[in-house]
């Protein structure tokens, strides 16, 4: 019997050092897995910066069809400061983010990362963009003391040595984890720390406070943001003291570092910087917002005529949002608005067009639609005789729904006139369109309908298209 005890603390032994050399291994490769050189040079080569955020009621949503977001408008300005175009993707997996930011799928990680020597042995961190503790999320004693079926939150936990034993749900990945973890060690007991992948840090608070969870670990700024939205949950309980919240880049990138230090070091002590920060995380307005059903988070619409724009919209097999992007730009989904040049409703149609098009009340939000569609379907028509690619000829299409067919294939001719590739939009035909308020463009012998203020319709397209790349992101 003795011996069979001691042959099995050895094997556990084997087991527990099998699985920290593991452990030890995998943190390892994580640190010397092959990193892509791509700095500052080559972005602005490329002309964009490619950044992934998290999707949450602070960073990153739309309501009532406008992209907003805390890290949104303060990529949105970084880009605009050292004119780079912006391309944002969305992703809660933090590991994944890291892995990609690596291989050099993007190029900056713009979530609410705290600074820890852990990560800081894989990815560089930026000056701090905030500074925020950390705090445990639990439901409060009022709203537990009402509740007798289930007495796991009749206690409301102040102490941080109470957290001995108790399971706490975190981000993977994330710095709740590793807080957690040095927290154990600082209680000298356990505290049963449960990584969720791909759940975002709001995402929990909402379990916490529907009772699927007993607690999480937030940062205060998001966490008292949340309060609003859930009477039910207690965020006092601090659990660190406060950290950097930075954005992370790559290692072999430090001209891009260098940048967005000096950038964010000089942009935080800007009035717009702060009024930005109070936006999103001081103004008990954005409560409403999110209540709205027009918030991507909770309502997921985009307007109230979602349902019209998505059956209209596969009559050309278009993407029901690139419809929904186009009607913002023209009226803001407001059905009855008039421009000064008589174009009317959602889809600001021209009385003559409307008339083409058999749309009989043009302020309907259903006629108007259903006439703007057949619109684009004709601009389709017309454009494919010309380009082939229909992705290509998309952009085409959004031209010339704005200034009309005439001028866009003026530009394509001086494109050609140009040695430039008329079937191609950008930096080659979307130059000419743009310029054709110049002499030496609309004078030109090739030209037939003459001048253009051609930077509406460039920036019409830009805008369209930038904004449907939003809407693929946060709306399905």
């Amino acid at each position: 019997m003795c011996m069979i005890r001691i042959v099995s603390v050895v094997f556990m032994l084997m087991l527990v050092l099998l699985a920290c050399d593991t452990k030890t291994q995998k943190i390892k490769e994580v640190e010397e897995s092959p990193e892509v050189v791509f700095d500052l040079e080559d972005i602005q080569k490329r002309g964009k910066l490619k950044v992934v955020t998290d999707y949450n009621s602070t960073n990153y949503f739309v309501y009532r069809g406008t992209p907003m977001g805390y890290q949104l408008e303060l990529l949105q300005e970084f880009c605009n400061s050292i004119g780079l175009k912006l391309e944002v993707s969305v992703s809660n997996n933090v590991e994944e983010n890291i892995d990609d930011l690596k291989k050099g799928k993007i190029d900056l990680i713009a979530q609410n990362l705290a600074v820890t020597r852990e990560k800081g042995r894989v990815i560089q961190f930026t000056e701090p963009h905030t500074y925020s503790r950390q705090v445990l999320v639990q439901r409060n004693s009022s709203k537990a003391e009402s509740d007798e079926k289930d007495m796991r939150f009749n206690e409301v936990i102040r102490n941080q040595l109470d957290l001995a034993g108790k399971t706490i749900y975190v981000q993977k990945g994330s710095s709740y984890v590793t807080r957690l973890r040095h927290l154990s060690d600082e209680i000298g007991d356990s505290i049963n720390i449960v990584e969720i992948p791909d759940y975002e840090a709001e995402q929990l608070i909402g379990l916490v406070a529907e009772g699927e969870i007993s607690y999480t670990i937030c940062d205060e700024n998001l966490a008292a943001v949340n309060k609003n939205y859930y009477d039910n949950i207690d965020i006092e309980t601090a659990i660190s003291f406060p950290q950097k919240i930075a954005w992370g880049v790559r290692k072999s990138s430090p001209d891009l570092l260098h940048v967005v230090n000096n950038w964010l070091v000089r942009f935080r002590k800007t009035t717009k910087y702060r009024l930005i920060f109070r936006k999103y995380f001081k103004n008990r307005r954005s409560t409403h917002m999110v209540d709205s059903g027009y918030h991507s988070l909770k309502g997921g619409s985009i307007s109230i005529f979602d349902d019209i724009i998505k059956r209209e919209s596969q009559t050309i097999d278009w993407d029901w949002r690139l419809i929904a992007a186009l009607i913002y730009q023209e009226s803001r989904f407001i059905p009855d608005i008039k421009s000064w040049a008589g174009a009317t409703g959602l889809m600001q149609l021209m009385p003559e067009t409307a008339k083409l098009f058999g749309v009989k009340n043009i302020t309907s939000p259903e006629e108007n639609i259903q006439g703007g569609i057949k619109f684009i379907k004709w601009l389709d028509s017309r454009l494919s005789l010309r380009i082939d690619d229909p992705e290509e000829r998309l952009k085409f299409i959004l031209a010339s729904y704005n200034v009309g067919l005439g001028h866009v294939l003026d530009a394509m001719r001086l494109a050609e006139k140009n040695d430039k590739n008329p079937k191609v939009w950008t930096d080659n035909v979307d130059y000419y369109l743009l310029n054709k308020s110049k002499p030496i463009y609309f004078n030109d012998p090739v030209v037939q309908f003459g001048y253009c203020r051609g930077e509406e319709p460039y920036l019409y397209v830009t805008d369209i298209l930038d904004r449907f790349e939003h809407y693929k992101n946060l709306m399905e």
